[in-house]
């Protein structure tokens, strides 16, 4: 073993990876317990007619989360791992205390953006860790450990949710204590607590990321942070994003010109960053990196696997509420059979992933998620809740198997003195997947659901759709209202299985750049070719005759 794992111990190596992974634990966590706990928050803070303002809870998250991801990759590789995962760590407890205890809907957006910038730091910034601490299989497994943990974190995510909100309204409980009542409405109603339980989470993740930090950190590189290419090419990101998460939202800033206007600004943003990577040849902004066809495979992989989860985890929601008609059990039992599926099928990539090479997990991990997504695509009203959870399994089964290859391609393409910005492509490649279908679904479904409301505001076209014996009947009558239950059901469903049969086509497509992620021999010198780039990283020679 060479350069910086060499410089800690086993038992420390383990303690650091286990800090790391409880900081994507917590990241994965926020997202599930956030998209349950969504419609009390809107209840408590505004109301359904402000739905979309509603939602940039997730989106500005989201937004933030992506936008940094960038940055955090070049941080850890220029400073050392250590000091801004601790960083993160401080901005997510920050973030998570100020939306706990929001007194208004724009008050916890920007809290969450906080909450953002924190957690998206956390993901890169682990698994460059993770993969600078151990080398060989080893960094395998380590990996495929970071993305069980993340995704083991999204599992439990409904179950804290739900338990959460299970405590009821401690309102009158505390008034009657005596309690004053700031710290009543700081406390209540129970939802809050899903944002407050991270603070302490958070601070125990700190404490113990940086007890066993030790002396350890990760090697550093000598290039500059090039801070205005970096501002230019987030500012792209972040712009491209919200431009996606508009699309289609009638309040947009601007309308569809502002859309436009702001897509094509944040082309040009990234195009410039891009130019003057090239120039500096910077591991992050240069374009002829991602023409390494390992590279250019992982980063495709990841981001259209990024749509498939995002279809797969909104359409199961939207699934089991609007075709099944079940509740919060119901989508516990079908989120977490996904989420804890995809926890198992990363870290068995881990372990797999020597034995049978990138190429060959990341196709298996690819077929299964397809064939799961079309026979997703032929479910019914009548589909059994066992059923879907089983097919959700096995899509996340399938996406996990892809964690570890496409991650460790990545990196041991880029070199040590890239990590981190191999590991950060990576996620917001994934990322970028999942807002676009976030988009799509967002998008395709709003029509959609227009033209389902019809059935209630049209009388002559609900008598279109309803059984000759019915027609005519006031939308009071009972035996009107189930005979449309029925019907739209009937018509969500299939809205759904369209969206897993194009799912599955990307995954599908996903195959062809799988192809490209042939593993070689790790690369230990910097950017340039010259292993004095990276400080404390061994020569060659050296590297050659540890082998």
């Amino acid at each position: 073993m060479t350069g910086a794992a060499a410089s800690a111990g086993r038992l420390e190596r383990l303690a650091l990876l286990a800090a790391l992974g409880a900081g994507v634990f917590l990241a994965g966590l926020e997202l599930m317990v956030t998209a349950t706990v969504l419609p009390s928050v809107i209840v408590t803070l505004a109301d359904w007619t402000r739905l979309r303002e509603a939602s940039w809870i997730i989106n500005g998250y989201l937004v933030a989360y992506v936008a940094m991801m960038p940055l955090a990759g070049r941080l850890g590789d220029r400073v050392g791992i250590v000091r801004p995962y601790l960083g993160a760590l401080v901005v997510f407890g920050i973030g998570s205390a100020l939306a706990g205890a929001a007194p208004s809907l724009e008050a916890l957006v920007a809290a969450r953006v906080l909450e953002g910038l924190g957690g998206g730091a956390l993901v890169p910034l682990a698994t460059s860790g993770a993969s600078h601490l151990f080398e060989g299989t080893g960094r395998a497994r380590a990996v495929g450990i970071v993305g069980a943990l993340t995704f083991l974190g999204m599992a439990a995510g409904p179950f804290v949710g739900s338990a959460i909100l299970g405590i009821g309204d401690l309102r009158p409980a505390l008034e009657a204590g005596g309690f004053p009542a700031w710290l009543v409405s700081a406390a209540t109603p129970a939802w809050r607590w899903a944002f407050y339980l991270d603070l302490p989470a958070a601070v125990v993740a700190l404490a113990w990321a940086w007890a066993a930090g030790g002396s350890w950190d990760a090697p550093r590189t000598r290039t500059s942070l090039r801070v205005p290419l970096l501002a230019a090419f987030t500012a792209g990101l972040a712009g491209g994003l919200l431009a996606l998460t508009w699309l289609g939202d009638p309040t947009a800033p601007g309308g569809p010109q502002g859309q436009v206007a702001l897509g094509v600004a944040s082309a040009g943003a990234i195009l410039l960053a891009g130019a003057g990577g090239r120039l500096t040849s910077d591991p992050l902004l240069d374009p002829r990196r991602y023409l390494d066809r390992a590279v250019a495979g992982a980063v495709a992989v990841s981001g259209l696997t990024g749509y498939a989860l995002a279809t797969a985890l909104i359409g199961a929601v939207v699934f089991v509420d609007r075709v099944l008609y079940g509740g919060p059990p119901e989508e516990r039992v079908a989120l977490g059979a996904l989420a804890l599926a995809m926890a198992l099928g990363a870290l068995a990539s881990g372990i797999a992933l020597r034995r049978f090479g990138a190429v060959a997990l990341g196709v298996i991990g690819l077929l299964a998620s397809a064939v799961a997504l079309l026979a997703l695509a032929i479910t019914t009203r009548f589909t059994p809740l066992d059923q879907l959870a089983a097919l959700l399994g096995l899509f996340g089964l399938g996406f996990g198997l892809t964690v570890s290859p496409r991650t460790i391609v990545a990196v041991e393409a880029s070199g040590r003195a890239a990590f981190g910005v191999a590991s950060g492509a990576v996620s917001v490649a994934r990322m970028l997947g999942m807002a676009v279908g976030l988009a799509v679904l967002t998008a395709f479904g709003s029509g959609r659901i227009e033209a389902l409301s019809r059935a209630v505001q049209d009388p002559a076209y609900r008598d279109s759709v309803l059984p000759a014996a019915l027609r005519g009947r006031p939308l009071t009558d009972g035996l009107v209202a189930d005979a449309l239950e029925r019907w739209a059901a009937t018509q969500g469903a299939a809205i759904l299985d369209g969206l897993f049969l194009v799912a599955a086509a990307v995954t599908l497509v996903a195959v062809a750049p799988a192809l490209w992620m042939r593993m070689s021999a790790p690369r230990i010198d910097g950017p340039d070719g010259d292993p004095r780039a990276v400080e404390g990283a061994p020569t060659r020679a050296e590297a050659v005759r540890s082998r």
